[in-house]
């Protein structure tokens, strides 16, 4: 196995694994802090308690306050499996975008940058982002938190318009998503961390918390809580060229962002505290209509055809396409593939023979003809004029002789 394949699946693999107990954590701690009840009989330092009942038993959990002074032998901090998915998730950006040139954040038809070009702007753009988001609420995230807000989500839409011009289609969705774990890593570490060290602090020198700081750790925590399904979207999006390769794949993102924020809105809104829920039609409805946002924007979105820019009258036999595919599409797609990047045929899809050619034939067409999302980035220069015979061929009835 090829170094650059291996340390993909170690990378890809611990990334999973690591965002799975950091998102179950984040999902777990939000519901639990919804579903808390306070009555009489607790302390005045309780923010509420409940039952659960889990692996044959039950738990008693209650959150509160500690008395100055008053602080346990152990303490359970839940922190590294945020910081293990943003290192796996930075090691991935470096193995798969930044290196062999930098092959597959770039694509000379959105913008000819250089590899070294290319990497310095998204890593640039990491920086950056964090430092104006940070900023933008450390200003106003106190005073006037709905600014914040709209100014946050416009600088967001921003961003994924300008990394779609810049960088190739997965490219453009995965900058997207560091940004936005490197966003939710820096609440963890910068701010909601040091807002609970603050707080342990004080209790154990009998001095009352900073309010600002619990307050900032209390919107940040709220920031990734919503962020989190968008998020789980551009972790998959690659296995989905007809959104990443669709002629407006940043609105595609931003569509799939609002609905998926949007939903998660709605499974956080249907809590009204101490164990009572909104009845079901008030959440459940809104909360589809979110998830209906996505699909037809998706639907609609990646159908959007560009097909290719010349027209093809002559008939195009079976030899013909056969000389197309062996140029364009066999490099990458067959048993060997010649191309360095790819060292097994991507989605196992290869064009060995004339029946596996024919057999994928409509699939050939919508990639390669209607959307052009094929050859990738399109590494082997097909023409617009093989396109439209491509077309042709298989609107003829795709056949062999």
């Amino acid at each position: 196995m090829p170094l650059n394949e291996l340390l993909n699946v170690i990378f890809r693999w611990a990334h999973v694994i690591a965002g799975i107990m950091w998102i179950g954590n984040s999902m777990l701690f939000n519901w639990l802090d919804r579903n808390l009840e306070k009555d009489q009989a607790l302390s005045r330092l309780s923010q509420g308690k409940l039952y659960m009942v889990h692996s044959g038993a039950f738990y008693d959990v209650e959150k509160k306050l500690l008395e100055p002074g008053q602080m346990p032998d152990r303490m359970h901090w839940f922190k590294w499996q945020n910081g293990f998915t943003w290192l796996t998730g930075i090691s991935l950006l470096v193995v798969v975008y930044y290196m062999n040139g930098a092959g597959a954040l770039r694509d000379p038809h959105v913008a000819n940058l250089d590899a070294s070009v290319a990497c310095t702007l998204s890593v640039a753009s990491l920086f950056c982002g964090w430092l104006a988001y940070d900023a933008l609420w450390r200003i106003f995230g106190e005073a006037n938190p709905r600014l914040a807000n709209v100014l946050s989500i416009a600088l967001l839409f921003g961003a994924i318009w300008g990394f779609a011009q810049a960088f190739s289609g997965p490219g453009a969705y995965m900058q997207t998503g560091v940004l936005i774990g490197t966003i939710m890593t820096g609440n963890v570490w910068l701010c909601i961390m040091p807002s609970q060290k603050s707080l342990i602090a004080a209790t154990l020198s009998g001095k009352e918390q900073d309010p600002v700081l619990s307050l900032r750790a209390k919107q940040r925590s709220i920031h990734n809580n919503y962020l989190t399904f968008p998020l789980l979207f551009i972790m998959i999006s690659n296995h989905f060229p007809s959104a990443t390769g669709a002629p407006l794949n940043w609105l595609v993102l931003i569509v799939v962002m609002v609905g998926g924020a949007g939903v998660r809105h709605f499974m956080n809104w249907r809590y009204l505290g101490g164990g009572r829920q909104r009845p079901k039609a008030a959440w459940l409805a809104p909360a589809f209509a979110m998830g209906g946002v996505v699909v037809i924007g998706l639907l609609v979105l990646t159908n959007l055809r560009t097909g290719p820019k010349v027209k093809v009258d002559h008939p195009v036999d079976y030899a013909r396409m056969e000389e197309i595919v062996s140029a364009r599409c066999v490099p990458c797609h067959s048993t060997h593939p010649t191309d360095k990047q790819f060292p097994v045929a991507p989605k196992n899809v290869v064009f060995d023979s004339p029946d596996a050619i024919r057999a994928m034939a409509p699939r050939i067409r919508a990639m390669a003809v209607d959307s052009q999302q094929m050859p990738f980035l399109n590494r082997t220069n097909i023409t617009d004029v093989e396109r439209a015979e491509m077309g042709v061929w298989i609107d003829s009835g795709a056949l062999l002789k």
